[in-house]
């Protein structure tokens, strides 16, 4: 019964449209070195999530074949629909609700929403604990600094920007630009300590 519902599954993926050919086999390991899981399906599933994306979305670590084939189940192939990356995040329920009242912030807390997307791309970010990625660092530093919980919201957040602009884009995932991104918002946040110092009558200097 598993195998004729994975025949099923197979077909109904090929009617969906290529936005490219994918190089022929499909690797067996994402960006992490995660394997396969036994709940995957026995027919080439990489693959095909491949063409119909246009990027292997599997080589963000933390994302496996069965994070990309929900992402296409509840959002599908064309990301076109969410203006930008923020408008996704908004729907995933993954950035803050700000509620104001008379110029009073009340919350900042995300919204509570049952979406399979958001799930999965939490399910990510928990798995990044132990990887020695960008995005590895990036959860562990964000749970160092704020719990757990808020480290997984913030780390499937990023996540889903990334997807975006693949998706989008076409562009395959490259790790340097996650590290300039960084470097550039580390040196933004210097000069803004900078000038807030001097504005204290006070000078920084590097340990």
């Amino acid at each position: 019964m598993i195998a004729a519902c994975d025949r099923e599954i197979a077909q109904s993926l090929e009617e969906f449209e290529s936005k490219l050919d994918p190089p022929p086999g499909s690797t067996s390991l994402s960006k992490d070195g995660s394997k396969p899981k036994t709940s995957e399906p026995g027919f080439d599933l990489q693959t095909h999530l491949h063409r119909i994306f246009g990027v292997d979305l599997t080589q963000v670590p933390g994302i496996n074949i069965l994070t990309t084939q929900t992402l296409l189940a509840e959002i599908g192939p064309d990301f076109s629909h969410f203006a930008n990356g923020p408008a996704l995040t908004s729907w995933l329920g993954l950035c803050p609700d700000n509620r104001v009242s008379g110029g009073k912030v009340l919350s900042v807390k995300t919204r509570k929403v049952k979406n399979r997307a958001a799930t999965a791309l939490r399910m990510a970010a928990q798995s990044l604990h132990r990887s020695q990625s960008f995005l590895g660092h990036f959860y562990r530093r964000m749970r160092t600094k704020l719990g757990a919980p808020k480290a997984i919201t913030a780390t499937a957040h990023k996540l889903a920007r990334i997807i975006y602009h693949m998706v989008t884009t076409g562009h395959a995932y490259d790790e340097t630009i996650c590290a300039q991104n960084e470097a550039q918002n580390r040196k933004r946040m210097e000069v803004r300590l900078r000038k807030q110092a001097r504005e204290l009558g006070l000078q920084l200097v590097a340990i």
